[in-house]
């Protein structure tokens, strides 16, 4: 598509398909995946809204697009990784990615078709396994649990946020005021210890994370 120039008379950028979709994903990121609109959009970026459909035949094909894009940003393993640390950096670089776009990830569950980057990145990784020596069935079922992990660890984080300026500890001692040990024992030994040791995020993730990756390596070392 051509230039076009401003009310001003001023050239404009040329709009293609990689601009569109780069403004969509700033603006699911800056205003959540609910304010995405076409016509949004076209706001964004300064053009009338059937301009958009020359780059992307719908809302669909819009979100197929993005997603695709934030796939390309996720970690994928070299060839010459050990199939364990290759499987963690992926994973936390999948979270790093979903916590830059918290929308993402419940949106690329929701797609009905793989964009490129996302079935060269479930190639890669499967590769990986399967020269690590995982059967192809154990492969697959890797692959899913170790995605799936990223993706809810991800996506429960998003959607239990604190207020600002709120740290665990102060939900902790406010706990820790109206339980009572009679009613809720668990609850309040958690509480106290949250008082003293707040939340580390990436270290429950780092948890979880070697559970899993140490249940895989049992599961290689009985095949």
């Amino acid at each position: 598509m051509a230039a076009r120039a401003t009310r001003s008379g001023e050239p404009r950028d040329t709009l293609n398909r990689a601009r569109v979709l780069r403004a969509a994903i700033e603006l699911a990121d800056e205003h959540g995946i609910d304010a995405l609109t076409m016509r949004e959009l076209a706001g964004k970026l300064g053009f009338e809204g059937a301009s958009l459909y020359y780059h992307v035949t719908s809302k669909d094909d819009l979100l197929d697009g993005m997603t695709d894009l934030v796939a390309a940003e996720i970690e994928v393993p070299s060839e010459s990784q050990d199939w364990k640390e290759a499987m963690r950096r992926r994973a936390i670089s999948a979270r790093d990615v979903f916590s830059r776009h918290p929308w993402a990830s419940a949106i690329m569950d929701s797609r009905e078709h793989s964009g490129p980057a996302q079935l060269a990145y479930a190639d890669r990784v499967l590769g990986t396994l399967l020269a690590a020596g995982f059967s192809p069935r154990a492969a697959a079922n890797a692959l899913l649990i170790l995605d799936t992990y990223p993706h809810g660890f991800q996506r429960q984080q998003s959607s239990l946020p604190l207020p600002q300026g709120v740290e665990t500890f102060d939900v902790a001692e406010e706990l820790l005021a109206t339980l009572t040990a009679d009613a809720y024992p668990a609850l309040l030994t958690i509480a106290s210890d949250f008082a003293v040791n707040p939340h580390d995020e990436e270290a429950v993730f780092d948890f979880g994370l070697d559970l899993i990756l140490d249940g895989l390596q049992r599961t290689l070392e009985h095949a």
